[in-house]
């Protein structure tokens, strides 16, 4: 090759050297130097390894079939109310139909003792003895005998001032049973208050929750993304996210079924909405188990109305023992006499003499409701015990967990989170373990929650003497098997 030849060649490649070399690295600037991607591929059926070529993130799933709109059910958000514990306290006395039901067998009871202590009506009767017989002077009479009768029951031993006070004792029972009503239906306003306060917190704690899934899975994507994260990651912080969906979701149907409790206890419907009132309290003293025993056994209306069913059963005992003693019957009768031709009168007195029947069985009857009841009060006093060591067993742990929750776990779970926002701040942590911790701090106040409700509930049960059930029916205070088969109350 000439000389020349080489100088042209030279100076072709400088010429076009200076035209191409800036345009390539304007193009490697805008364009790095890096293998293409490859083709977008389902996720779903690629096997290729995380981090070689791009791969799209599968999307959120969807939620349930039929659940979008339920979820659009927004709870009711915390306002300005004026419904607080004592104004359900009153809707439940005044509507509440249990203790209507308890009134009106206090009424229906002292309506028995108004009849047992009644004084029998007299009887009334009109004669006619012999109508057409005939005399020596007249045929066809009108009779031997034309006139009326008055037959009035002289009741002996006091008997129906017995039966009186009889009924009047049990109306006592059913005064007990109407004050244990009572305490039934404004422990159960309470507990189902404190269980409403408690499930609201929920669902706030459960949203809190749920902002912090959604932002877990996003940053699964992301890692994702970078060939951070496998694909089963992935799809696990989807199933992390959707359960966390659902978990909200019964958070917000417990709490709408708590309030339709508490709606139907206070005996008005109610629309869902936010309660005054706060489910965390200062701690009081605690409950001794030993006064708490003390107190039921004295003041308990279980025992008290089991104890006034026992005095009533006393004094029914002592009304069979009267029975036996006949009361008399006295009969007067006046009228004319056409055979004699002249006004008349008789008089009878008669009784019944207790030869064969002298109310033994009934007397054995009563003996044995007495006994019964006798038998009752102890059973009442050792089933409150009973009910009071599970419910004891319960509040103490719940007030442990309490206490530890609000000294120790809560602001150690927050000073945790806290700590590690921090060091994300600094770049010091991920933000996976930011998001875990976070997720741990809020299911421990989801717990002390719980552990409130348990508390309050217990407590509320151990000052109201372990009464509970504020739409059952209110009891009659008359025993099973009672004497009661007498038309005549006594």
């Amino acid at each position: 090759m000439s000389d020349t030849y080489t100088r042209k060649i030279v100076i072709s490649l400088t010429i076009l050297g200076g035209c191409c070399v800036p345009q390539l690295l304007r193009a490697q600037d805008a364009f790095p130097l890096v293998p293409p991607a490859a083709e977008p591929r389902n996720a779903e059926t690629s096997r290729d390894q995380v981090g070689r070529r791009f791969i799209p993130p599968s999307s959120f799933p969807k939620s349930p079939a039929g659940v979008e709109d339920l979820m659009k059910q927004e709870t009711p958000q915390s306002l300005e109310t004026d419904l607080t514990l004592d104004a359900l306290l009153m809707m439940a006395t005044e509507n509440n139909p249990t203790l209507v039901q308890a009134q009106q067998q206090i009424q229906g009871t002292l309506g028995k003792a108004l009849e047992a202590g009644l004084y029998p009506n007299p009887t009334f009767y009109y004669i006619a003895e012999q109508i057409f017989v005939d005399s020596e002077t007249d045929t066809d009479t009108p009779g031997e005998f034309q006139g009326g009768a008055v037959q009035q029951e002289i009741v002996t031993a006091n008997k129906r001032e017995i039966s009186r006070r009889k009924y009047q004792q049990r109306a006592k029972t059913a005064e007990w049973m109407a004050v244990a009503q009572q305490w039934r239906v404004c422990n159960d306003v309470r507990i189902h208050f404190w269980k409403t306060l408690g499930h609201r917190q929920i669902v706030d704690i459960r949203r809190e929750l749920l902002k912090a899934a959604e932002d877990s899975a996003l940053t699964t994507r992301e890692q994702v993304n970078l060939g951070q994260a496998t694909q089963a990651e992935l799809h696990l912080s989807n199933v992390s996210l959707q359960r966390t969906r659902l978990s909200l979701l019964n958070a917000e149907n417990m709490y709408r079924s708590q309030f339709a409790m508490l709606s139907s206890l206070v005996g008005v419907e109610l629309e869902p909405q936010p309660l005054k009132g706060e489910l965390k309290a200062d701690m009081e003293s605690m409950i001794d188990f030993n006064q708490a025993v003390e107190n039921l056994y004295s003041d308990s209306p279980e025992v008290l109305a089991a104890t006034a069913k026992w005095q009533a059963d006393c004094v029914t005992l002592e009304r069979e023992r009267v029975e036996p003693i006949p009361n008399i019957f006295v009969k007067a009768a006046t009228g004319y006499n056409h055979e004699a031709r002249e006004p008349v009168a008789s008089v009878q007195v008669f009784l019944e003499v207790p030869i064969f029947d002298r109310n033994q069985g009934t007397i054995q009857q009563a003996e044995a409701d007495l006994a019964r009841q006798n038998a009752e009060i102890q059973r009442t006093r050792l089933r409150l015990r009973q009910d009071l060591a599970l419910h004891y067993q319960k509040y103490l742990t719940a007030l442990q967990h309490v206490i530890e929750f609000q000294s120790v776990i809560l602001p150690e779970a927050k000073a945790a989170y806290a700590n590690q926002l921090g060091a994300y701040k600094d770049d010091r942590q991920n933000w996976g373990d930011v998001l875990k911790t976070q997720r741990e701090y809020y299911q421990l106040r989801e717990q002390f929650v719980h552990h409130l409700i348990a508390w309050r509930t217990n407590e509320t049960l151990i000052n109201g003497f372990l009464l509970h059930g504020g739409l059952k029916a209110a009891e009659s205070p008359t025993p099973p098997g009672h004497i009661d088969s007498v038309a005549q109350p006594r």
